[in-house]
């Protein structure tokens, strides 16, 4: 049955898994598939012979609010965006670059076309905006539920090595690039009820790093050229993310509180307004999808990476993260099921 054209009004059980398809397909065309959204699979050209696989899922109540407590209404235009930023981040932390994704929304029935097309106009924004070679969009899935729920899979290549969590060697230096702590200000400020009155210029790009974050899409590449030893994405927070390579690679990372003051006064005005301590969102705030690395020796590390410590062997304890010599606990860093 053919359907009539759609209106900002109409929900997505009454225009339907064709309908919606006609709204949001024009928008997601890529370029450069060799196969796209169409068929019951999409196709990929790869020169390097090996495939990099990624996949996130975003659950409405879990991992954003369509209404948060602070009075904003979260757009779908962001959560667009984000789900392909943080796939991307993965492929980026591998020290390989996004040539196509895989998405699949599951929407209640009563969901407005109009969220659906911010949303897909989000998914299509960060593809374009975010890497130097736009990815293809090689297709998906649309579903019912009772929440909306959006996974996204990334497929990326490498140039050169696989960038692993598991090479990072005694003496090495400890290195970050991109965002710290900001994604997880601006979730507290999200959180904090009936302020977003209160947000000026300042908050509100805090407040954009958690809704809309911009990983460092060049860096990853560019640490494996450099010769970085070992590298993962800072998306569950310094503290936890570091314990995992450390974990990876039977070492501890000794990182000086001093050279992480830069990321903390960035977040002096949410810290001012919440009453709060700034470093707290450095070192346990997640969701930045920055990357953390190691390095041979200083001048190996590429220049938009800040230097903050170094690796040392484990102690009798095991692999752990230190500050200024004082072993971190993991479990203040974001966790799913805590």
């Amino acid at each position: 049955m053919a359907h009539s054209v759609k209106t900002s009004e109409q929900t997505v059980s009454e225009l339907g898994e064709s309908g919606i398809l006609q709204v949001i397909l024009p928008i997601l065309r890529s370029e450069n598939p060799l196969l796209g959204p169409g068929d019951d699979a999409g196709a990929l050209k790869v020169a390097s012979g090996e495939v990099l696989v990624s996949v996130d899922t975003m659950v409405q109540d879990q991992d954003f609010k369509q209404q948060w407590p602070s009075g904003l209404t979260h757009r779908a235009f962001d959560i667009g965006w984000k789900s392909v930023a943080q796939n991307l981040s993965d492929i980026n932390a591998m020290g390989g670059r996004t040539t196509g994704v895989v998405i699949s929304l599951s929407l209640p029935g009563q969901t407005a076309i109009a969220w659906v097309e911010d949303f897909a106009h989000g998914v299509a924004r960060a593809l374009k905006e975010l890497p130097t070679t736009p990815p293809a969009i090689l297709g998906g899935d649309l579903g019912l539920s009772t929440e909306i729920s959006v996974t996204t899979t990334a497929l990326g290549e490498s140039a050169g090595r696989k960038m692993l969590r598991s090479g990072a060697q005694t003496g090495d230096v400890i290195a970050v690039a991109g965002r710290v702590g900001v994604a997880a200000a601006g979730l507290a400020l999200l959180e904090h009820p009936d302020s977003s009155h209160l947000w000026g210029r300042a908050l509100r790009r805090l407040v954009q790093g958690q809704c809309r974050p911009v990983p460092p899409l060049e860096s990853g590449p560019r640490a494996e050229e450099a010769g970085a030893t070992a590298m993962l994405d800072l998306s569950d927070g310094l503290i936890v993310d570091g314990g995992r390579l450390a974990a990876s690679s039977a070492v501890s990372l000794k990182i000086d509180s001093t050279a992480l003051t830069e990321f903390a006064e960035r977040l002096e005005p949410a810290a001012h307004l919440l009453h709060t301590e700034p470093l707290q969102w450095v070192l346990y705030g997640g969701e930045d999808f920055g990357l953390l690395a190691t390095f041979p020796n200083e001048q190996a590390v590429p220049e938009e990476f800040t230097i903050i410590g170094t690796v040392g062997a484990a102690d009798s304890t095991g692999p752990a993260v230190y500050i200024d010599g004082e072993k971190m606990a993991e479990s203040k860093g974001f966790d799913h099921f805590s």
